[in-house]
């Protein structure tokens, strides 16, 4: 066995997965990121409790003492401010403000600390102010920017490898707040950072500890302070007990439909990048105001309240399916226009998290199709969000997890065509989507390991 820059060699020239766990310094990163997983916590659980807060504030509590009750401009005011700030940001703060939505949910390097005020800034006046992005994207970002501190604090020449570990274990942990679940976040990690191979858990490992005990803070913090917990999971979910052939072509039918709409979300978004990044002062503010807009219209044409379109879905979900009785097709279909619009607008120049709006509109387009012959509302639902995060994130394990995650009630008997539908948008979407920046133009250009 020999010593390199990358850590213990097995023969052959590979890393050695065994021999780094028996490490000193390996032991040594598994303590950092079990102490990185309470502060990264206690970070993650006030993040989403300002966030909460000022949605509240900002969009009930300031327009009833104004007078102004639920008009549907007001909306215009906060999401015009949002894009104000978010262009503020980008422009003058060190790095991008965090990642470029609009380019899926992927590991894009370690936050370096000198950027986290542009990423706390940037996320914040999006999320806060209603537009149509979620918060697992800053979380990652902050955590991972928290454990490239924590290595510099304790070790200024430590290598790039642990580095990249801690800032890991540091994004694990703060995600894990947010989805509820350490193993959830493990999964989502593990497709995000798109590590292979026997290096896996020697990876995951320090994360997964720091999760563990992120969690563990988490709740102990909520529950001192009266934030209460995270929980992913619908109440009340309508009962399910077995799937039949007719649902499951009804899972291929939706996991095609879920990658054309996804299709189009990210092609509006990556189309409109480019031309606000030319004029990021000018054109973010009016970005803000075009989501604005659509929230606006949808409540004038719909009579229902514009917080559907805004903000990411996470907590309108719940309240979809419960009132699913509620809803014509026709609403539903609106519904996912307008904040497929707000979604595709908010994904190509604000700064925020791509999974929840996607869920959200897979949920509401299974509703709709369930109002058909044959398609049971739940499974509907089921199918659409699995089908829809899939879409948007590239990620299909992820996409199974956090659906069973959210339909825990039923998350068994649903699994088969949850699988159906995600496999179906998966590969689809890979056919349909518009190559990312920095992508490959052509199979020649690929690595020809691909």
């Amino acid at each position: 066995m020999t010593q390199s820059d990358s850590g213990p060699m097995a023969a052959g020239g590979k890393p050695d997965p065994t021999a780094i766990l028996l490490d000193r310094s390996y032991l040594a990163l598994l303590l950092l990121g079990a102490l990185l997983g309470a502060p990264v916590a206690v970070v993650g659980l006030y993040f989403l409790k300002v966030v909460a807060v000022a949605q509240t504030w900002v969009f009930t509590t300031l327009p009833t003492d104004l007078g102004v009750g639920q008009a549907a401009w007001w909306p215009l005011i906060p999401l015009t401010l949002s894009g104000l700030v978010v262009g503020l940001s980008i422009h003058y703060l060190p790095g991008t403000s965090g990642h470029k939505p609009a380019e899926g949910f992927k590991a894009s390097g370690a936050t370096q600390p000198m950027e986290l005020p542009g990423v706390i800034l940037a996320s914040l006046a999006t999320l806060c102010l209603g537009a149509v992005l979620g918060p697992e994207a800053p979380l990652t970002a902050i955590g991972g920017g928290m454990g490239v501190l924590a290595v510099r604090l304790a070790k200024r020449d430590a290598p790039a490898q642990a580095t990249m570990v801690i800032a890991a274990a540091g994004s694990f942990a703060a995600v894990s707040t947010l989805l509820g679940s350490p193993l959830v976040g493990a999964f989502l990690m593990l497709e995000i950072i798109g590590i292979g191979g026997p290096l896996i858990g020697v990876v995951l490992a320090p994360g997964l500890l720091a999760a563990g005990i992120g969690s563990l803070v988490f709740v102990g913090v909520g529950r001192w302070t009266g934030f209460g917990t995270m929980s992913l999971a619908i109440p009340g979910v309508p009962s399910f007990d077995k799937p039949t052939l007719g649902e499951m072509l009804w899972a291929i039918g939706i996991g095609l439909a879920a990658a054309v709409v996804g299709s189009l979300i990210k092609r509006g978004a990556l189309f409109l990048q480019p031309i606000v990044e030319r004029r990021i002062l000018l054109l973010t503010p009016l970005i803000g105001l075009a989501v604005g807009g659509l929230a606006g219209l949808f409540q004038l044409s719909t009579n229902r309240s514009y917080s559907l379109v805004l903000f990411s879905g996470q907590s309108a979900l719940p309240g979809l399916i419960q009132d699913s009785a509620k809803w014509s097709a026709g609403a539903l279909v609106a519904l996912m226009v307008f904040k497929g619009l707000a979604y595709s607008i908010s994904l190509s120049g604000l700064r925020g998290g791509p999974t929840f709006p996607g869920m959200f509109i897979g949920a509401a387009g299974g509703m709709a199709l369930s109002h058909l012959a044959g398609l049971p509302m739940i499974s509907g639902v089921a199918m659409g969000i699995g089908a829809m995060t899939v879409a948007m994130l590239g990620l299909p394990l992820t996409s199974v997890l956090l659906t069973a995650v959210f339909l825990q009630a039923d998350a068994v008997a649903l699994m088969p065509l949850i699988i159906i539908a995600v496999a179906v948008s998966y590969v689809a979407s890979v056919h349909l989507t518009p190559a990312l920046p920095g992508d490959p133009v052509d199979a020649a250009a690929a690595p020809s390991s691909a």
